[in-house]
């Protein structure tokens, strides 16, 4: 088949690890031709180009900054993302006729890419649903349901539901959620297509830990957890800062938290006014040392803020649990993602608003025996649930 791929994601090589990449070469090794459409922001001074790397065709688009910039900018250009792709498709690629078109959010505005090219070739459309907008904007008040431009997000994301043959949610609570809010969609045609990764062997080399441990001065006779990831409005920062506050006495505990976002510096004023001495914050870390230092630790962390209404699944699931790491949740009662982990026994979960459970389960999460068997079921879990066969098989299913 040929598969017509459309993201805004950094997709600059196919041999790069991720969510996209690693479907992507699926699909490539099991005999598709693949064309990615992707995004590239003018910030970067590189115009559109159109490349054959490694047996996969990129067109990267040149478009207005999304990221990085204030709200006007990234809202126009994230309107106009959809007619500077036809346009490119139309130029670069416009004599290969494709089977089926995926596509993920965010955005919603792949409207008139698909529509085109639905009408044209007869293509099947697949919508990986990885975000929810813009209800989440209003969940954290970001947006007002009377204001037009909400309006005119909804009426683009119901013309996108609309346009999918078939849309693939991250979870059952997921799935649950589009249909109740959307109630005009056929429900045969949405199903659970999870998070999925090429899982590696991560080795725990003692060696290495104690090197790098070492090197950012973090203990070796502590139960260390880390969150590796975006500092933003969605992970409820105030919560986290709440929580390690808490914390800032356990002589048993040490915390990581790498990453970068609008929040930043919220998260920083805590460590530069209270100076907890079991936490470190790290902005920016050389990635090989990065991935190093979070395969190194002993728990994963995973916050989301408690007013969600729509049901998030992070993607950083996967790196802990390729790591043999148990995993701890505080999230919003919407999301299933702490049914998921305590289910499969592999971590546990609290509520975003309740501090002292959270403390409790660090506790419990300090017992080495428990933490190594909960690290196993970790790793079984995510090969027998999340990678990308199991996705690129649910995806073709539909195109056999």
């Amino acid at each position: 088949m040929n598969i017509l791929f459309l993201s805004i994601g950094k997709l600059n090589n196919i041999n790069d690890r991720g969510l996209y990449t690693d479907l992507l070469r699926q699909f490539r090794d099991n005999g598709h031709n693949v064309y990615v459409v992707t995004s590239r922001e003018r910030r970067l001074n590189k115009d559109t180009e159109y490349i054959n790397e490694d047996g996969v065709h990129f067109l990267r688009v040149k478009i207005g900054n999304i990221t990085k910039t204030n709200v006007v900018e990234k809202g126009i250009s994230t309107i106009r993302i959809e007619n500077l792709f036809l346009k490119a498709i139309k130029k670069y690629i416009k004599d290969i006729k494709f089977d089926t078109i995926i596509y993920s959010t965010p955005p919603i505005t792949f409207g008139k890419v698909i529509r085109f090219i639905k009408k044209r070739d007869g293509a099947k459309s697949y919508l990986l649903l990885k975000d929810i907008f813009p209800q989440n904007a209003v969940d954290l008040n970001m947006l007002s349901k009377k204001s037009l431009i909400y309006k005119y997000f909804r009426f683009k994301e119901k013309k996108l539901y609309d346009q999918s043959d078939f849309i693939g949610c991250m979870s059952q609570a997921n799935v649950d959620f589009i249909l109740k809010d959307n109630p005009e969609i056929f429900s045969q045609k949405v199903e659970v297509c999870p998070n999925s990764i090429e899982p590696l062997t991560v080795e725990k080399n003692e060696t290495k830990i104690m090197e790098i441990r070492k090197k950012y001065k973090i203990p070796l006779d502590k139960t260390v957890f880390i969150y590796g990831g975006n500092l933003g409005k969605p992970q409820g920062i105030d919560f986290l800062i709440e929580c390690l506050r808490a914390n800032k006495h356990d002589e048993d505990v040490y915390f990581v938290i790498a990453g970068s976002g609008t929040e930043f510096n919220k998260i920083k004023a805590y460590f530069d006014n209270e100076q907890p001495i079991n936490a470190q914050l790290f902005s920016q870390l050389p990635k090989d040392d990065y991935e190093t230092l979070a395969n190194s630790c002993d728990v994963g962390l995973i916050f989301l803020d408690k007013r969600f209404t729509i049901p998030n699944f992070p993607s950083r699931l996967l790196s802990y649990m390729q790591a043999s790491m148990p995993v701890l949740a505080a999230t919003d009662i919407n999301t299933d993602i702490g049914q998921v982990i305590e289910q499969g026994k592999f971590g546990y979960w609290c509520e975003s608003n309740d501090v002292q459970q959270f403390k409790e389960k660090v506790k419990q999460l300090c017992n080495e025996e428990q933490r190594e068997q909960m690290g196993e079921n970790s790793r079984l879990y995510l090969e027998g649930n999340y990678t990308v066969k199991h996705s690129y098989q649910i995806i073709m299913n539909h195109f056999k």
